[in-house]
């Protein structure tokens, strides 16, 4: 007996999954990068412990580390500074607003890494055993052919989006973000985003980086908040929101639904309450969100579609019409 139980404990030391990199080497990076972030932003350490879930002691030794450490280990990871600024920047906004909603992205962050592969090195480099191991890619992977072919409709409307001249003059000033969910899913982490989001350069508009799965947390809740209401829609698109944008709105004689007036808020997403609550007040169809904003929070409006194509070319449209109006 005691010969199989060794026998089994030894399977057991065997077994290596990809969560030990996730708790020995991701976490611990990230949580000091983010630790360092809200510092920056004016936030104390007792609030800071809050949102990343540790002890203030923690939370003192991570702004006492120097970040070069945390930088290379996520290295190891293939992740760029530049990609774990992102992410930083991200969780930081998500853990001011509800740790919950940090904890959501940073399953995504994480499942997307390994889904690539990027983990595999490191994983590999560690157990040796593990030389032929594909699991992560199979299992956490872009969800095969529609998964694919979510990424590419993204990037073919971010093209669209790019080459308009006139698109930058209705982009707000938190930037804009366009999300579509893979076929008819309905998971948070099967919405395509753009990393960083499209920015203003120069004049134009420019993607930070390539679209991928679980790049923006705040469009994917509202476009699967949307979805509970209009199944056909699949994609979203953010453009700035001002009088004579309403005009443009009333010329594209898109329906509007409409929300604003509160304030931002440390615990939620008040974009995300204020249109759940909406929502279960009201029950005609929409073609647009219009976002009033608040106080520390921008009006913005989101356009609505069965396609990341679709929205593009509609928010195309929009900015032209704004441009010359």
């Amino acid at each position: 007996m005691s010969g199989l139980i060794n026998g089994l404990i030894s399977d057991l030391s065997s077994m290596h999954p990809p969560d030990e990199l996730m708790v020995g080497t991701f976490l611990p990076s990230v949580r000091l990068l983010v630790a360092k972030e809200l510092r920056k932003q004016g936030s104390s350490q007792g609030r800071i412990a809050t949102a990343l879930g540790v002890t203030q002691a923690s939370v003192s030794l991570y702004l006492a580390s120097a970040t070069d450490r945390a930088y290379s280990s996520l290295k190891s990871l293939h992740v760029t500074r530049e990609e774990a600024d992102r992410y930083v920047t991200l969780l930081a906004e998500d853990a001011a607003r509800n740790p919950s909603y940090a904890v959501e992205t940073l399953g995504r962050i994480w499942t997307g890494l390994i889904g690539r592969g990027l983990a595999c090195d490191a994983h590999r480099q560690e157990h040796p055993s593990l030389a032929d191991c594909d699991y992560c890619i199979r299992a956490f992977g872009p969800q095969g052919d529609k998964g694919r072919e979510a990424i590419a409709e993204v990037s073919q409307a971010v093209k669209a989006i790019e080459s308009s001249a006139a698109f930058v003059a209705a982009m707000p000033e938190v930037s804009v973000n366009l999300a579509c969910v893979s076929g008819d899913s309905n998971l948070a982490e099967n919405v395509v985003a753009v990393p960083g989001r499209i920015v203003k350069v120069r004049n134009s508009a420019k993607a930070m980086r390539q679209p991928e799965f679980g790049a923006s947390g705040h469009m994917a809740r509202m476009l699967l908040l949307v979805r509970t209401r209009r199944k056909s829609c699949r994609a979203v698109v953010n453009l700035r929101y001002d009088a004579r944008m309403a005009m443009v709105l009333k010329k594209l004689g898109l329906r509007i639904l409409e929300i604003g007036d509160y304030s931002e808020t440390e615990g939620g997403d008040p974009t995300i309450d204020a249109l759940r609550t909406k929502l279960r007040e009201t029950t005609g169809g929409f073609d647009a969100i219009v976002d009033r904003g608040g106080r520390g929070i921008e009006p913005n409006v989101y356009l609505l579609g069965e396609g990341a194509v679709e929205v593009a070319q509609l928010a195309i449209r929009a900015s032209e019409l704004y441009s010359a109006a």
